[in-house]
């Protein structure tokens, strides 16, 4: 599916990032403005599997942004084996197959290929326009990274940091309440209701964030999200205007999510709150 925005996207395998799956529209110089954003996304469970979000990744990068994913395709057409991943006996996860800098290795890369001269990305990416996201574990990361200088938002999906006297299931990674404190650009965090495991998680992180303007959408659809509907389901369009608000300024994303009768405001379907804005 290469998305519904206006660049149909790919998926990309390059050869001097074979860690990661890039997702970007497949004609790179068809980009209105002619500059590209970036999305850096932390997988589902620290995983390495690049493409369990492949949906969403695709919808966004539709839109005229570039996708990274660390790993390779274990899920999905032409997956590869996966390595094995069995919990502990004390209902701890395996360990995390990738961390925050596999993240910034991606950013590293396309930053320089934006200013190799034989790159075909070359000239084509805005450095201003870089956000982080991810899903569960892989939205800690995002935590984690939204300090870096150069993110200028961050998409927390179905995630938020574990209240630090309760069990921590994640085995070799972990996000203390602090680093909230990090954040410097505004936030959206993305949850699936009540039934979603992260959600007492999340929505305490909502109420401490103070630094930065924040928004909290819920959608009743527990922990996985839509990321395996087509297109990335109802979960991706907000993901979209956000990053197009946020990164490009677009004042009719915006509407989406501040004003008298913003859109998630107005959307039955949904549950939403802001801070700061």
């Amino acid at each position: 599916m290469p998305g519904t925005g206006p660049y149909p996207a790919i998926r990309d395998v390059r050869p001097d990032l074979p860690d990661h799956i890039v997702y970007r529209p497949q004609d790179l110089g068809a980009v209105d403005d002619g500059k590209l954003g970036v999305v850096l996304w932390g997988n589902g469970g620290c995983s390495a599997d690049a493409t369990s979000a492949r949906f969403h990744l695709l919808e966004i990068a539709s839109h005229g942004y570039i996708a990274i994913a660390p790993g390779k395709a274990y899920s999905g057409p032409g997956a590869l084996t996966a390595p094995p991943r069995e919990p502990h006996s004390d209902g701890s996860f395996p360990p995390v197959q990738t961390l925050p800098a596999d993240l910034l290795a991606g950013l590293d890369w396309i930053l320089a290929e934006n200013d190799r001269a034989e790159s075909p990305f070359h000239g084509l990416i805005d450095p201003e326009m870089v956000a982080v996201a991810g899903h569960s574990c892989g939205g800690l990361q995002a935590i984690r990274l939204a300090a870096d200088p150069r993110i200028a938002t961050a998409i927390v999906h179905n995630s938020g940091v574990l209240d630090p006297d309760a069990f921590n299931p994640i085995t070799g990674f972990s996000v203390a309440k602090e680093e909230l404190r990090n954040f410097h650009e505004p936030v959206l965090y993305i949850l699936g209701g009540e039934s979603d495991i992260a959600f007492a998680n999340g929505m305490d992180d909502f109420q401490r964030i103070n630094n930065v303007p924040v928004a909290v959408a819920n959608l009743d659809v527990g922990h996985g999200g839509t990321f395996r509907q087509p297109n990335g389901g109802a979960v991706a369009p907000v993901a979209v205007q956000w990053l197009e608000w946020q990164l490009r300024g677009d004042e009719a994303a915006s509407r989406w999510f501040i004003g008298e009768n913003c859109g998630l405001c107005d959307n039955a379907e949904w549950t939403y709150e802001t801070k700061g804005f």
